[in-house]
């Protein structure tokens, strides 16, 4: 149970809402460099976490944000950073070695319209696809995208409870609109708040094999640096001790097992919802910020005889493949919802195997997406 929680009823930011959840997840250690839209995060941990035992460290730039996030997990501490899209492609290459190395942490990313420093002050949903291949290789990711300050207090639990369960760093994609609109936000007693904690060794020392699965879900066990473990740390290729294996034997073991504990635990992970989908005929695919407007424009074209369904996604990655094969068979089509050129939509299309048409409603980002604009979407395609 973490000590962190400040119980109460606030009406606050999206990225203050964010900080409070990392607390209350137990979150130690913060390693950042501020950005726009994603610096209130900072603020707020920074002038939290020192009173709470924790360590707060502002760093020359991303890349080392993110390298000292990853060392502070290894030394046993939730740990965590925050940025937008200049800075999660800076922080691409440690993300793959956290995915290697087994590295439970949080990465949050506020999206902000690119490509480069684009408009830094105003919001998109851009980086969709580089959360899922930003970094080089062959991975899985876990990625969620909340819709409101609310959810990205929960949300940010959630991260810190499936990277510690799946021993991976958890993406969490918000966007400027969330990270800064003001709402209510209820903050439980911590009591409330379900914590998972990573899995322990257990035996002797000297026979520890840091990277050799166990249990169900065949996650490995893992030991803090200094508890007394034979612990050797490489984005090498590396076998169940940890040391380098330079075979295409080893390669296949390794990136399929990395590969297997997200896919075959698909239905832990992944978090949808529907809205008004009993009946639907044309289903809207959203999530995050759009899936606000995408609710309202479902409310609007029902009103209006259209028979429309919200089908939100609150974990984006793993992608919900086999709901979207299954709706394809029954409805007259998609439309998905996205501030940028199409790239869940891609996903979406893909699933869906020409077995029902897909549109997309995007832009570049900049401004949100209105509900009119949807519903006129749904008249033209339909």
């Amino acid at each position: 149970m973490s000590k962190n929680v400040n119980t109460g009823e606030y009406f606050i930011t999206g990225d203050v809402a964010c900080a409070e959840g990392a607390l209350a997840a137990g979150c130690g250690f913060f390693g950042g460099y501020p950005i726009t839209p994603a610096t209130e995060v900072a603020e707020h941990i920074a002038a939290r976490l020192p009173d709470l035992g924790g360590v707060y460290i502002q760093l020359e730039d991303e890349i080392a944000a993110i390298a000292s996030v990853l060392g502070a997990s290894w030394a046993g501490v939730k740990s965590m950073t925050a940025t937008s899209g200049p800075g999660f492609s800076l922080m691409m290459e440690n993300i793959g070695l956290g995915i290697c190395t087994e590295t439970p942490c949080v990465i949050v990313n506020i999206q902000r319209a690119g490509p480069s420093t684009g408009l830094p002050t105003l919001g998109a949903q851009g980086d969709m696809m580089q959360a899922r291949w930003g970094s080089h290789g062959h991975y899985e990711i876990i990625a969620l995208s909340p819709s409101s300050p609310q959810e990205i207090f929960y949300q940010t639990i959630e991260a810190f409870n499936l990277s510690e369960k799946y021993r991976l760093p958890v993406l969490i994609m918000s966007d400027e609109a969330i990270g800064h609109i003001s709402e209510r936000v209820i903050i439980p007693k911590a009591r409330d708040i379900k914590l998972i904690s990573r899995i322990k060794p257990k035996g002797k020392k000297n026979y520890f094999k840091p990277y050799q699965p166990e249990g169900h879900l065949g996650i490995p066990p893992m030991a803090d640096i200094g508890e007394g473990y034979n612990l050797h740390i490489t984005g090498l290729t590396h076998d169940h001790k940890g040391y380098p294996d330079m075979t295409p034997e080893g390669q296949e073991e390794m990136v399929n097992r990395l590969i297997k504990k997200i896919k075959d635990n698909r239905d832990d992970i992944i978090r949808t919802e529907d809205y008004r989908m009993d009946d639907a005929e044309i289903v809207i695919v959203s999530y995050g910020v759009s899936a606000r407007s995408s609710l309202a424009a479902v409310d609007i074209a029902r009103a209006q005889g259209i028979k429309a369904g919200l089908f939100r996604l609150i974990t984006v990655w793993p992608f919900s493949e086999l709901r979207i094969k299954e709706l394809a068979k029954k409805i007259r089509g998609f439309v998905t919802v996205e501030l940028n050129l199409g790239q869940i939509h891609l996903e979406v299309e893909r699933a869906a195997g020409g077995n029902a048409p897909a549109f997309l409603v995007g832009h570049h980002g900049g401004t949100v997406i209105s509900p009119e604009t949807i519903v006129e979407a749904l008249k033209n395609n339909f």
